[in-house]
């Protein structure tokens, strides 16, 4: 029989579900684990979710099992569940998008066995501007998280050059996910148009090492430059999710001394990082993400790009 709990979470008064159910096999990382590290990481994490429509990703029997995308918040929400309407996909249907703003809406949201968390890249109130551009740097077997790491750094110095600062997370799994702050008026036409360019001249420089097309037939010991994220209909896994792999591994930012380092040792267990480690990260280095909220930043023109790969 399922086992219910009624716990307080600020105002409002939640009933968690099978606290003792195991999500992670391979670790012993129950649903109730999940619910704590969610509900203690969401002072920085919030701020990145706020105004950002949430598609769930739930693996109601863990993550060893079926697990289902869901975009429309579900009907069975608490009324202080706040949600966005917003046109998804190319059929310009429109659906609820829920909108985690503060740490009840988390909670309930992690009891949902909602395990990763990925948001668009423009908040509710505007959808067709984004307020960053992203890349995975998604290695293809049998090249591995090192080699993502130095294309992350590559890509550093390219946009060092061409004056945009950039900041670095692990995807959680072998990615290196790049993120430039914006938060100026840009369209998704604008930032997608741009990190194509960015992925098909790092190519052109290095192709046995990198690749810009989506084929994973092509991805063979290659680093994709994934720049398709930056659409205005697609989601990218938050800063501070829990990724759905055999331990509780977390999407972490990392600064770029940290990345130089497991490179220079060739030691990617330097930068894995599980829930507990990102909860005492927090706490000594703080929110290594923050300036992805408020730095503004403007694109340069295409032709830069050519010019300093």
């Amino acid at each position: 029989m399922p086992t219910s709990t009624q716990v307080k979470v600020g105002r409002r008064t939640l009933s968690l579900s099978n606290l003792d159910k195991v999500l992670y096999p391979g670790a012993g990382f129950t649903k109730g684990d999940v619910i704590r590290y969610y509900s203690q990481i969401a002072p920085v994490l919030l701020p990145h979710m706020k105004d950002r429509a949430l598609t769930l990703k739930r693996y109601p029997n863990g993550v060893e099992n079926i697990f289902f995308y869901e975009k429309r918040c579900p009907s069975h929400r608490p009324e202080w569940v706040h949600t966005a309407n917003i046109v998804s996909g190319r059929s310009q249907n429109r659906i609820n998008y829920c909108l985690v703003d503060d740490e009840p809406t988390l909670v309930w949201v992690a009891n949902l066995a909602s395990i990763e968390l990925h948001t668009l890249l423009s908040k509710s109130k505007d959808p067709t501007r984004p307020t960053m551009m992203v890349f995975d740097l998604d290695p293809g077997p049998p090249a591995g998280v090192m080699d993502a790491v130095k294309i992350a750094l590559r890509l550093r110095d390219l946009f060092d050059r061409i004056g945009l600062q950039c900041f670095a997370k692990t995807s959680g799994g072998k990615g290196i996910h790049v993120g430039v702050p914006l938060n100026t008026k840009v369209s998704f036409d604008d930032t997608k148009g741009f990190s194509r360019a960015v992925a098909v001249a790092m190519e052109q420089s290095d192709p046995q090492h990198v690749v810009s097309k989506m084929q994973k037939s092509l991805r063979g010991g290659k680093v994709f430059v994934d720049w398709s994220q930056n659409d205005e209909h697609k989601t990218t896994a938050c800063v501070y999710s829990l990724r759905a792999r055999e331990r509780p591994t977390v999407s972490t930012p990392v600064t770029w001394e940290e990345l130089e380092r497991a490179m220079k040792k060739q030691d990617e267990s330097l930068i894995v990082f599980e829930a507990d480690d990102v909860i005492k990260r927090v706490e000594k280095k703080g929110d290594l993400w923050k300036p992805m909220l408020t730095l503004k930043q403007k694109l340069p023109a295409f032709e830069q790009v050519q010019e300093q790969v």
